[in-house]
């Protein structure tokens, strides 16, 4: 029986001698599988960032696309006044603003009512319908 006990304790002895070591090792791979979830968290965490970029980039093609095709509707569509240059969204030249260009007989012309704030303006042969105060063209009637 002595000599169970002295075995047991010599093995007792030995594994405590190497726990530290087992021990050690579990946390080497518990390290390593932690560095490989950052690994991975950093790589899928780049391609959404390229994805990102890439749909940045097309949504961008596509704004640029359709300003160009506004551009060439601009270009084939013709505008009010005299050189054909007049459109909505633009300010209407000093020229216009005295009173000789304004229609205050809108009906008349068979134009409807001016919204508060904006008059129309004969520009040639087209009607203007522009801000008042600023100038600024809301609307366009073309003329023959």
């Amino acid at each position: 029986m002595n000599k169970r006990l002295i075995a047991k304790g010599m093995i007792a002895v030995l594994l405590a001698a190497n726990a530290p070591a087992f021990a050690q090792h579990g946390h080497d791979r518990a390290q390593e599988r932690r560095d490989d979830r950052r690994e991975y968290r950093d790589e899928r965490r780049e391609d959404r960032r390229e994805y990102r970029d890439e749909r940045r980039e097309e949504r961008r093609d596509m704004r640029d696309d359709r300003r160009d095709d506004r551009r060439d509707y601009r270009d084939a569509r013709r505008g009010a006044g005299p050189r054909h240059d007049l459109y909505r969204g633009q300010r209407l030249p000093a020229t216009y603003h005295h009173k000789q260009y304004v229609v205050d007989n809108w009906r008349a012309h068979r134009l409807s009512a001016p919204p508060r704030g904006y008059h129309w303006v004969q520009v040639g042969n087209d009607y203007v319908l522009a801000a008042i105060a600023t100038g600024i063209i809301a609307s366009v009637l073309l003329g023959n």
